[in-house]
């Protein structure tokens, strides 16, 4: 993929939470921004950058922290917290031991899984809502009450996805998920496909 500034963006952001950042009752999470050079005093929180040490190796460093949360108070458009620089920090640990390799072979086992997921399912008989190309979500109609088969896979200890009512669920597969998982997945799947069926 090209870099965002090359289709002309000047602001780009993201989710980072899938960075290491464990989801506990709906957070926390972890975002991120990236802009132009003559944006950036303009952008609120910390800046941080990328130099050399003494010795030639590659580091870190915050370069720029508005103070402007400690200055202006309420009116102020940041506010760092301890929470929010400890997932930072958390975030970058995952991605440096990670590294391009390791983040590489967690998108391709991720977009890979929840392709399976996505082709066991469809060959149940549920719809896929969206034909084009995904990564690791995606939308289905399923054939039967989504309320039955949510419930029984809570009751296999499996997360069914998000309800969207109308027998729709959104439903991710990540690089967390193994095979044996998936096909859970769908045995249940087809246990309620069956009885609908019946």
């Amino acid at each position: 993929m090209e870099p965002p500034g090359n289709y002309g963006a000047d602001i780009v952001v993201g989710e980072g939470q899938s960075f290491g950042i464990p989801v506990n009752f709906g957070g926390p999470y972890l975002g991120f921004m990236a802009a132009r050079d003559y944006l950036l005093k303009k952008m609120p929180g910390r800046i941080s950058g990328m130099t050399t040490d003494s010795a030639g190796n590659r580091g870190f460093v915050l370069t720029l922290q508005a103070r402007e949360q400690h200055i202006r108070r309420e009116r102020a458009t940041s506010n760092i917290t301890t929470n929010v620089a400890l997932n930072a920090l958390a975030a970058t640990v995952y991605l440096a031991l990670m590294g391009r390799a390791g983040l590489m072979r967690v998108a391709k086992l991720s977009y890979e899984r929840a392709h399976l997921l996505q082709s066991k399912l469809s060959a149940l008989g549920f719809h896929t809502l969206n034909n084009l190309p995904f990564y690791n979500e995606f939308l289905m109609k399923i054939p039967n009450p989504s309320k039955i088969i949510m419930s029984n896979l809570a009751k296999r200890g499996i997360c069914g996805g998000l309800d969207l009512e109308e027998d729709r669920l959104l439903i991710c597969c990540t690089e967390m998920n193994t095979v044996q998982e998936i096909n859970d997945y769908v045995s249940v799947a087809s246990q309620n496909a069956a009885s609908v069926g019946e």
